[in-house]
């Protein structure tokens, strides 16, 4: 079919490079084995498709077009290097079969891309890059998102982002990190430096840590296109299932959080009615999954995904099964041991167990390092101070908390109940 003419071309130009560009940035990649020439390669088909879209419209299959584009430049860029040779042994000695077909609606094997991203995914969050290099290159290369919306998200200079992509780019080439997935012992502490990057994406969307919004819907739904992404491409790697599991269940509550003016609504006070049923639903498939594909104990995040799955499964906060999720928060602390899960657990143990002994897990964590300037552990023991009647200590924390924090609604809040109003 003739390409047809759109009302809005460069709308639409703009929307199909953000859908399309991990899957063309991930299989030039593999062909030059260099992501930072591959998101070149890439911007240079987006150049072309806005010089040639609106004049002679749209093509059937935008993708395809863009995967053919980008894949021409690079056969091009390898036969210009003068070790040309050695680039083809690299890349194999099929590079002519592989190279893209003059008509560019022709796709290669959608196993193949998918096996690309693949790569892609565990080049951005190897463990040779510091973990907000990896979390901005994720965002940009298979998020898909700019450098000024990266920006915006985490609250910091374009510039600052900007670095960070770019050393990025050049320790993954410097170091020759190899585009590939790794496999044996390697594959498992590799993958948990992938699930950690989505999950701090998330966390940073759901929970921001500085700024005048409590929330940042696009981080989450970001975060959860890629953990979505990566259990279709792995999907029998349980840990992957569970925390995509986890990512729908948080994400499920989020039109609960807040307040007509943006402010924090805690979880006792939340209406749930609001809580998106379809999440739960997928968290609760995803859940299935992961302890369909284990092997053995469950993982880290399947665990705080069954932790999830308590909250989702009381339809009031006063059905909640406290003491199931003190029993998962005590397997989880063994499984992982952190401060910041015990003083999960000792929220979990004041529900079902009541304040005294939870207070007696803060003290015992109060002084570990990682939680000096961690606003939730003050904000935690006024909590438990306030329920055991000692009123002028729980004021004082709160205080301390509200200074801790950098977010300011979360501020606010921990000023109200510093005052004795309620929050």
């Amino acid at each position: 079919m003739t390409p047809q003419p759109t009302a809005d071309p460069h709308g639409t130009i703009e929307t199909v490079f953000r859908i399309e560009s991990p899957r063309v940035i991930a299989a030039v990649a593999r062909m030059v084995r260099d992501v930072g020439i591959a998101e070149e390669l890439a911007q240079d088909a987006l150049v072309a498709a806005l010089e040639q879209w609106p004049r002679d419209g749209v093509p059937d299959n935008p993708g395809a077009w863009l995967m053919a584009a980008a894949r021409h430049r690079a056969v091009d860029l390898i036969r210009r290097r003068e070790n040309y040779a050695r680039k083809l042994a690299q890349i194999g000695r099929d590079l002519e079969t592989t190279a893209p077909p003059e008509e560019p609606s022709a796709l290669h094997d959608p196993d193949d891309i998918d096996d690309d991203l693949l790569r892609l995914v565990f080049t951005t969050c190897h463990p040779v890059l510091a973990p907000q290099a990896r979390i901005a290159l994720t965002l940009r290369l298979l998020g898909g998102l700019t450098t000024p919306e990266i920006a915006r998200a985490f609250l910091v200079p374009e510039a600052t982002v900007a670095q960070r992509i770019v050393r990025a780019k050049r320790t993954l080439a410097t170091r020759n990190v190899a585009f590939e997935v790794p496999y044996g012992p390697d594959r498992a502490a590799r993958l948990g430096s992938v699930l950690d990057v989505i999950y701090l994406i998330f966390n940073e969307g759901y929970a921001a840590t500085a700024g005048d919004d409590w929330l940042r819907p696009s981080l989450c739904e970001d975060a959860l296109r890629l953990a979505r992404v990566l259990s279709g491409l792995m999907p029998k790697e349980p840990e992957v299932h569970g925390l995509t599991s986890l990512l729908e269940f948080q994400a499920s509550r989020a039109a609960a959080r807040t307040g007509p003016s943006g402010e924090p609504i805690l979880l006792k006070d939340q209406n749930r009615s609001r809580w998106n049923r379809m999440l739960i639903a997928r968290g609760i498939a995803a859940l299935d999954r992961a302890g369909a594909t284990a092997t053995g104990a469950p993982g880290p995040y399947a665990l705080q995904a069954a932790i999830a799955a308590c909250h989702a499964h009381a339809y009031t906060y006063e059905e909640t099964d406290w003491t199931t999720i003190a029993t998962l928060y005590a397997l989880l602390s063994a499984r992982s041991p952190s401060p910041v899960v015990e003083l999960n657990r000792a929220v979990a143990v004041s529900m079902a167990q009541g304040p005294e002994p939870a207070l007696e897990i803060v003290d015992a964590i109060a002084s570990e390092p990682a939680l000096r300037d961690y606003h939730l552990l003050p904000s935690v023991r006024g909590d438990l101070l306030l329920r055991l009647g000692r009123t002028a200590q729980a004021r004082a924390e709160f205080e301390r908390a509200a200074r801790l924090t950098r977010n300011e609604r979360e501020r606010e809040m921990l000023q109200k109940r510093a005052a004795g109003e309620e929050a």
